[in-house]
């Protein structure tokens, strides 16, 4: 397979995905995106009276949170996504991670977190990728859009964070970029100035300064894992694909 790019985007991107698709269908090679939809799974939520639960970035999902992730996930969002790519000339399929058995996971067990014991519910820990699915959508010309939800063995679909979502698909499809896109164009510093490239040790310094935490924490170790898992470069960008912050090792 050739140049092939994943692209993660968020729920707040999504809203305005019309510049994102115009950066897409200029480049060269293939394309994978991977969305999530945070903002838009807890707007569904407020509006049937109930308050998610979010730990470090990771959305806790009870049997409705599952279903309004089936709902906003898998539904309104991943159709819009085809819809946008449509209107740009862009063959897409929207699938989850469901669909062939694409993202293989189990249930995740209870973390400790900061000395209290949670249980995530309905959230799955990826345990492999079969990218047989994703390969020939590729191959065949198609652009993959795909939702953020896994399988089991026994046919239980589960919430899959998308960030981890686009890292193991990467790393299956042995990508040669991993761009995880965000609102902020990439990892601001305790000043709130752009950071052109993060290590090891300057994520741990974010760390115990606190200014990387919640989501940005998430992403920044799962870029790291990405490059341990044979990804090419992965990026922390903003809707126009280019700059941002470089993720080394």
């Amino acid at each position: 397979m050739s140049a092939l790019t994943v692209i993660k985007i968020g729920g707040g991107v999504v809203v305005a995905q019309d510049a994102l698709w115009q950066v897409v269908r200029a480049r060269a090679g293939g394309t994978v995106l991977v969305h999530g939809g945070g903002p838009q799974a807890t707007a569904m939520a407020r509006r049937l009276g109930h308050d998610p639960v979010i730990v470090q970035g990771r959305r806790v999902t009870s049997d409705l949170d599952l279903d309004i992730v089936r709902w906003t996930m898998r539904g309104e969002i991943n159709l819009s996504l085809v819809a946008g790519a449509r209107r740009h000339g862009l063959p897409a399929v929207g699938i989850s991670g469901a669909d062939g058995a694409t993202l293989q996971v189990t249930r995740r067990p209870p973390w400790e977190i900061d000395g209290q014991t949670v249980d995530f519910g309905w959230v799955g820990d990826v345990q492999g990728v079969d990218p047989s699915l994703l390969q020939t959508l590729i191959s065949s010309g198609y652009l993959p859009v795909v939702a953020p939800i896994g399988i089991d063995a026994e046919g239980q679909v589960y919430n899959v964070n998308a960030d981890t979502v686009s890292v193991a698909i990467a790393g299956a499809l042995a990508a040669t970029e991993l761009l995880l896109v965000t609102e902020t164009g990439g990892l601001l510093d305790d000043a709130g100035k752009p950071v052109e490239r993060c290590d090891r040790t300057l994520f741990q310094a974010g760390l115990d300064q606190g200014w990387i935490q919640g989501g940005m924490r998430v992403k920044v170790q799962l870029a790291l894992e990405a490059l341990e898992a044979g990804v090419s470069r992965v990026r922390i960008v903003g809707p126009g694909l280019t700059g941002g912050t470089v993720v080394q090792t």
